[in-house]
Formats: C-alpha cells, sequence, structure tokens
C-alpha cells in the first residue's frame, strides 16, 4: 500500500494506492501544514501504509514571502555585492525604474574571505588565521542577530572545491546547530551568480523545511507510518535527510508529482507524447512528457531568483480559476495576473469576494452547478457570480453573457499561449501530442484548447483533481549529479580524457546513495561562444561525432539554424540516477450503484450551458457511475470528485482500463 500526499497553499491531498485501487481525501491546508497532512489521514481511517511519498509548498512559500531563516553568505574577497548586482536582465524591458527581486541575504550579511581560485587554480591560499577570523565575526553576527544559517560561494569552487569544504568543515564544527551550505555541494556549476544564488536559497529555507519535515516524521512514528520520502523538483523522490539538508532540490515538489503521475498515467493509457495541462486556482503549469519521460530543465527561476538544481520543465502563467477579470485603464478587459485565492475566492463563493473571476464565468455559463459544493466548505452561488459580472459588464455597456464568454476566452488565450511555449516554439507540433487535463479546472477548458491548438486527443484521469498527489505515490527514488567540463568536444578524444573518465565519480557516488540505480547521462553542449546550453542525452560509449550530429540536429529544432563548422564544447556531464521502487498496476473502480447489465452509462440529469455559441440543454453525468468501456458524447458535462469536464461538440470519450477518460476529436459528429 503506497501513500502520497500533497500538501498545496489551499489543499492538502492525499492519495492511497492498494491493490490499483485508488483512495483520495481533500482537506484544507493549515498554518502549520503537517497538522493538515494529519488531518487528511484521520479522514481515511487507519491504514497499513508500506510507503509514504510526500510533497509540499513549505519552501516554496517561504520564499516567495521570504520567511526563511536569517542566513549569512561568505564570498570571495571583492564579490560581496554579487547577489544584489545579479544580471543585467530587467523584469521589465520597458520599465526603467521596477527593481529587481530582492536577494535572500541582505547586503550588511554578505562577508568577504581573503582567498581566490581560478581556472588555472589556487591564486590566493586559504589561510587557517583566515578562517579563524571568519569564524569570529559570524560568531557575533549569530549572537547579536540570530542567524541560523550559512551559505559558502568561492570563485570557481565548482572546480577547486577544497577552500570551501575546509571552511565548511571548520564552521560546522564551530556551529553544529546552524545549517551550513556549500557551493561545491549544492550547485557545482559555473556561472557564479547563478551558483551562490541558489546556495543562498538552500542556506535560507532549508532551516524551515528541516523544522517541517522533523515534525512530520515525529507525527508519522506516533501513527505507525513510513518515514515519509520527499518529492525533489525533478520529477523524483529522495530521502528526507536529504530533503532536510538541501531545501533547494525540493523546492517545486508539488507540480512536479502531477507532471511525473500525468506521465505514469500515460503509459498506461498508451500514450507516451503529451502536454501536461495542470489548471488550479491561481494559476497554470504546463509541460512537456515525450516518450512518456517528464521534459527535465537544469534550472528554474523562482520569485525571480535563480534556482540552478534540476526541475520539470514547467511554463506557467496566471490563469488559474480565481484569477481576476478587470477593466483597463483603456476600457479593455484584462484576466489575471491577480488571483481572488482562496480567501476570500471568486464571488461566487459567498466569502467576500466581488470581482469577477473565472470560475464566476464558468458557473454563470452553466459549467458549474448553482448551489453545488466544492469539498465540504464553499457552495457555489450563480447569483452571487452574475453580481460580480455586472462590475464590469455595465462599465462596458455589455451584457452578462458577453462578459462571461470573453473573460473564458481571454483565459483559454494565455492558455493557449503557454502551451505553444513548450511545444510550437520548441520546434514541436502540437497534433502529434495528446493533452493531458488535470488540477481542478483543467478539464473544464481541455476541448477548447486542444481545439485551438489542432489537438485530437484528451486525457482526463479519474484522480485528476488530486494528481500531484497520486504521482508522488508512484515515484521513484532518483538522485542528480553533475560535473563541471568546460572544454571542447573533440578534446574527450584524447587519452585520459574520455567522456567515462569525467563520470567515474559521479558513478562511484550513485551507487553509494542507491541500490543498482539506472544511470542516464547527458551533456549541456553549445557552439563557442554561446551564451546557453543545451542538453543532450549521451552513452558514454557513443562516438564524438555522433554527439556532435545528435548536436546539430536539436540545435535545428529548437533554434531553427545550425553550424556544424563551429566548434562544439562541453560545459557540464549530468547523471540521472534512479532506483526503481516496486511499480503498482493501476485498474479502473466499478461504477457505484450502477446496474453493470446496462453498458451505457446514463446520465444523472442535465443542465442549460453554453455550448457552441448559445446556451443549450446538455446532459451531465457521473464520473463515479462510468466504468470501463462507458462512453460519452459531446456536448456533455462529466463531473467527477475533485473537478468538471466540459465535452465539446465533435468530441466523443471512453474511460480506458485504469479509468482514464480519454476524448478523441471526431469530425463527423463535429459535423452533425
Amino acid at each position: 500500500m503506497r501513500l502520497g500526499i500533497d500538501v498545496g497553499g489551499t489543499f492538502t491531498d492525499l492519495v492511497v494506492l492498494q491493490d490499483g485501487q485508488i483512495r483520495t481525501a481533500k482537506v484544507l491546508s493549515t498554518p502549520s501544514p503537517e497538522l493538515g497532512v494529519f488531518a487528511a489521514l484521520d479522514k481515511i481511517g487507519p491504514v497499513e501504509i508500506d510507503l509514504f511519498c510526500h510533497g509540499m509548498t513549505v519552501a516554496t512559500n517561504a520564499l516567495l514571502e521570504r520567511k526563511g531563516s536569517p542566513t549569512v553568505f561568505l564570498t570571495t574577497a571583492g564579490f560581496r555585492d554579487i547577489l544584489a548586482i545579479a544580471r543585467q536582465n530587467r523584469p521589465s524591458l520597458y520599465d526603467l525604474t521596477q527593481p529587481k527581486p530582492e536577494p535572500v541575504v541582505p547586503r550588511h550579511y554578505c562577508l568577504e574571505v581573503q582567498e581566490r581560485c581560478s581556472v588555472g587554480g589556487v591564486l590566493e591560499p586559504l589561510t587557517e588565521a583566515e578562517i579563524q577570523r571568519v569564524i569570529q565575526i559570524v560568531a557575533e553576527q549569530v549572537e547579536r542577530d540570530g542567524i541560523r544559517s550559512i551559505a559558502v560561494g568561492f570563485l570557481f569552487s565548482f572546480l577547486y572545491p577544497e577552500h570551501e569544504q575546509r571552511l565548511g568543515a571548520a564552521l560546522r564544527k564551530a556551529f553544529p546547530n546552524l545549517h551550513i551550505s556549500l557551493s561545491c555541494e549544492v550547485a557545482p556549476e559555473f556561472r557564479e551568480y547563478e551558483r551562490f544564488s541558489t546556495t543562498a536559497i538552500d542556506a535560507y529555507l532549508s532551516p524551515a523545511l528541516a523544522g517541517y519535515l522533523h515534525r512530520l516524521a515525529q507525527g508519522c512514528e506516533q501513527r505507525g507510518i513510513p518515514q515519509p520520502l520527499i518529492m525533489q523538483s525533478s520529477g523524483g523522490v529522495t530521502s528526507i535527510a536529504q530533503a532536510a539538508a538541501h531545501a533547494s532540490v525540493a523546492l517545486l515538489s508539488g507540480p512536479a508529482g502531477g507532471v511525473y503521475g500525468g506521465a505514469y498515467l500515460g503509459q498506461l493509457s498508451g500514450y507516451g507524447n503529451l502536454l501536461s495541462f495542470d489548471m488550479g486556482g491561481t494559476s497554470t503549469d504546463v509541460a512537456l512528457i515525450q516518450n512518456g519521460i517528464p521534459q527535465v530543465s537544469p534550472a528554474a527561476v523562482v520569485g525571480g531568483l535563480p534556482v540552478q538544481q534540476p526541475q520539470i520543465d514547467l511554463h506557467t502563467v496566471s490563469a488559474g480559476g480565481g484569477s481576476l477579470a478587470q477593466l483597463m485603464p483603456g476600457g479593455g478587459l484584462q484576466v489575471g495576473p491577480e488571483s481572488a485565492g482562496s480567501n476570500p475566492g471568486p464571488a461566487c463563493y459567498g466569502r467576500g469576494g466581488t470581482a469577477p473571476t473565472v470560475t464566476d464565468a464558468n458557473l454563470w455559463l452553466g459549467y458549474l452547478p448553482d448551489g453545488g459544493w466544492l469539498g465540504d466548505a464553499v457552495q457555489l452561488r450563480r447569483d452571487l457570480a452574475e453580481q460580480a459580472l455586472r462590475t464590469v459588464a455595465d462599465p462596458l455597456g455589455l451584457s452578462v453573457q458577453e462578459v462571461a464568454v470573453g473573460i473564458r476566452t481571454l483565459a483559454n488565450g494565455a492558455m493557449v499561449r503557454a502551451l505553444r511555449v513548450i511545444s510550437v516554439e520548441r520546434g514541436l507540433d502540437p497534433a502529434d501530442f495528446a493533452l493531458l487535463a488535470f488540477g481542478g479546472a483543467g478539464p473544464m477548458h481541455a476541448c477548447a484548447l486542444a481545439e485551438a491548438l489542432g489537438m485530437r486527443t484528451i486525457l482526463i484521469p479519474a484522480a485528476c483533481g488530486v494528481l500531484s498527489a497520486l504521482g508522488m505515490a508512484l515515484a521513484d527514488l532518483r538522485r542528480d549529479y553533475r560535473r563541471a567540463v568546460l572544454r571542447p568536444l573533440r578534446s574527450l578524444h584524447q587519452v585520459g580524457s574520455t567522456l567515462s573518465d569525467w563520470a567515474v565519480p559521479l558513478v562511484q557516488q550513485a551507487h553509494l546513495d542507491l541500490q543498482n540505480p539506472a544511470l542516464q547521462f547527458s551533456l549541456d553542449l553549445r557552439y563557442r561562444g554561446q551564451s546557453f546550453e543545451l542538453g543532450i542525452p549521451v552513452q558514454l560509449s557513443d562516438p564524438v561525432e555522433c554527439i556532435e550530429q545528435q548536436f546539430h540536429a536539436t540545435h535545428q529544432q529548437r533554434y531553427g539554424w545550425q553550424d556544424p563548422a563551429q566548434p562544439v564544447e562541453v560545459i557540464q556531464l549530468r547523471l540521472q540516477a534512479v532506483q526503481a521502487l516496486p511499480k503498482v498496476p493501476l485498474v479502473a473502480p466499478d461504477p457505484l450503484l450502477r446496474d453493470l447489465s446496462v453498458e451505457v452509462c446514463p446520465p444523472r440529469g442535465q443542465r442549460w450551458a453554453w455550448f457552441g455559441g448559445a446556451f443549450q440543454k446538455v446532459p451531465v453525468y457521473d464520473r463515479l457511475q462510468m466504468g470501463i468501456g462507458s462512453h460519452v458524447q459531446g456536448p456533455a458535462i462529466v463531473e467527477l470528485p475533485e473537478a468538471t469536464a466540459v465535452i465539446e461538440a465533435g468530441w466523443r470519450g471512453t474511460v480506458d482500463q485504469v479509468g482514464t477518460l480519454i476524448l478523441k476529436r471526431c469530425l463527423v459528429c463535429a459535423n452533425e
């Protein structure tokens, strides 16, 4: 029996897998996240858990809200301002006054250390006297300001880590109760700003995450539940000790769980190439899955700050169910980026919200039921949604219907553009992929997005409203390693400098950390003089010429050109090591309270809703009554436990053997 729990900003989702069947629970998140976890466990009652995988937004929220621990940053003399200077990129290209995001460590906590390395080795040694001087200064900061964490980032420590390691050992001995993050351990990559930023964030967040995980582990022990494995941003789980030591690896663990779960379910349904589409209350996350594997980026930007850790390659836009619709100064209608959040939430929640949101528009258009309940706490009210929509409709001289349709159209446009970023702008045709829709609002917009992109297949999992928790329950153990190379690819021909030689320490560490891991290597490659790299999967035995050809072809697909005459540089060698955990075969649950002798599931009712440019009465189906092979044809509405699917005319759906509703675009029925 496997347990997955995802702590989000509004809800805590739980999934239990047993004998291929799924049990779910959803409760409101709590200020102390572990209390929400235990509340979800109490809701399902006593269970015998073999494996517990967990993801949360603790680190993400602490970074976005700047509620981490007071941190000191130690760096090479002359570079104390690098976190503040950052890069020359501006948050807004044409706004010269908009400030950059503040670093997590203010300047007065950035201290200089007399030492210096370069590409050729040590230029200025780190002396014992200097180490003792630094320890004395830090001790004063700890006593005066309550410093709880220390980050260390020296120049060229990705090549020569000895100075950082010596200082780190001395600091850990002098301050056993403080958290210490070394850049050579957290992000051993070149580009000092990104490396220093990641190390500072890791130190800033780790005490808070470690405290939460310690409380969670204690509560699990009291309940007889195994210690949780923690979902990483890269899509696999790691030990609770590793996550507590380096919070930066779990910064985006929640969204990663959804993509991983979607990839797993897609493969079970026979679809390896997917565009995942996760629409929640505040934003929409989209990701690319090829051959059943979620695409992973070597870095991300969170809260405007770079984090140089492997992450599921997500693209996020401010288009969610709670996105606010408002009038722009010029008189136009705008949706997002502001959100009503969970408090007060959309106007239709009846909790004090007055501005219209995407959810209010969907309710007024009939896709959600007037008087229906979201969970156990919120009852939807169409009259309040109409009042909110009129605050925009009346100044524009439009009807409520026109504004509701306009809000939905604008939200769909933003999400279509996001899906184009991860497909068309990377040289991929969306028609070659299926759209995997999940999140509380995703299935409500899936057909409209698929039609706009020319896609012909949509997958709506049975547990689409708790898919992140499901992905966590299904995840494997994973560790990521990297080593800076910084040399021409052709130089790997040289004796003693083969790809296998560079990989030896990474492979050794992977076998120490995991049991019989599966290994996947990649190289970060670029043309000489370029500023950024492309990740190319490789085998250690691949000839250099084959690697070059693969890089040229990938560059052509991504950017529309290639130059085989240009020398290719290797920047980084990466290793993804995965220890597979026992797989869980999923099967569709039997329909509830239904006569199995009836082949077609009858609708449980009808509702007036907006389809094809007009209101019409359409059938409403209960997903829990639909078993394997059940059919549905649009226009129709299918209500799931945690979401609602809007099936437009021209789409036909069938429930497959794992419970996923697979919609197919049918040109014949579209013309009927």
